[in-house]
């Protein structure tokens, strides 16, 4: 049995939306794990002067994935707040022996099944920088089920595929998370910045200077575990520079990281691209060296 819970106030205007983002959050931590949802419990919290059609949205958009992923919401608790926040409490199953831990192991390769860049998108979209698509795009990753990265990992596993490790991306970003794979196995991962499926958006964003406050709350955290390597050519260079801001750049309900023996990525990808999913190849860890995260371009 795996139990996990999460649940924040909206990041996005509709409530509909809010509450399949939050749904989708919240289910992820159990795909993470090897697990399938089975069982979930509404959180929420509203203010008096939030009209009640849209706690209803809320509350749909949270049912409507939590159906999609085939589980079923089997009660929940409410309270009166200043702040509206929604998330679940959710309850998954896993045999003992599909149980994935974050970690990783010396010669695994990194595949991410998402793009990243959605608190950029955030922020961004907060002050009206955004243009309607842009937002559509980040709506639209963010209430993503990782359900789809956990049944590309199951199909390889049943025709006998190992994955080593996985874990999701969230607020930590993607280098927090990485990180904490590195350190579980004791090993070093090499990150290629280049490989990192990112929202074009985000990225110009980072260049124009529109971070959240969490991103740099993620590199003071995790910063001197990261070795970074930067370009002599000045261009290049500043280029390289946002894309390393965009990897500390908290996620919301972002994909998956998987730590997988080179000899079966390939059919981890083509299963993930059956799914829809992004398939790229964005690390290899190595034994350990002077830090637990190496970038290169």
């Amino acid at each position: 049995m795996i139990n996990t819970i999460d649940f924040f106030p909206p990041i996005v205007d509709d409530p509909y939306t809010f509450g399949q983002i939050a749904a989708a959050n919240s289910l992820s931590d159990v795909y993470a794990m090897g697990g399938e949802p089975k069982l979930a419990m509404n959180l929420l919290c509203f203010p008096n002067c939030l009209p009640l059609d849209a706690v209803k949205a809320i509350l749909e958009g949270g049912n409507d994935k939590v159906n999609e992923c085939g589980a079923t919401i089997v009660g929940g608790h409410s309270i009166e707040d200043n702040e509206p926040k929604y998330g679940l409490s959710v309850t998954g199953f896993a045999h003992p022996r599909d149980i994935l831990s974050n970690s990783a192991n010396a010669g695994n390769l990194l595949v991410i099944t998402k793009k990243i860049g959605t608190g950029i998108l955030s922020t961004a979209a907060k002050g009206g920088l955004l243009a309607e698509d842009d937002v559509k795009a980040m709506e639209q990753n963010m209430a993503t089920l990782n359900k789809y990265g956990w049944l590309a990992m199951q199909k390889i596993r049943n025709a006998g595929a190992v994955i080593d490790g996985c874990t999701d991306i969230t607020g930590f970003g993607l280098l927090g998370h990485a990180g904490e794979m590195a350190k579980a196995g004791d090993v070093t991962l090499e990150l290629f910045t280049s490989k990192v499926p990112m929202f074009e958006k985000a990225l110009e964003m980072a260049q124009l200077g529109i971070i959240p406050a969490g991103a740099y709350r993620n590199r003071e955290y995790i910063g001197d575990d990261v070795l970074e390597f930067l370009s002599k050519d000045p261009e290049k260079d500043h280029l390289l520079r946002a894309r390393i801001d965009c990897l500390f750049d908290p996620q919301t309900s972002g994909g998956l990281l998987i730590a997988i023996d080179e000899k079966h990525v390939k059919d981890l990808q083509e299963a993930l691209g059956e799914q829809g999913c992004e398939t790229a190849i964005i690390g290899q860890f190595k034994d350990k060296k002077s830090s637990f995260i190496e970038l290169h371009d």
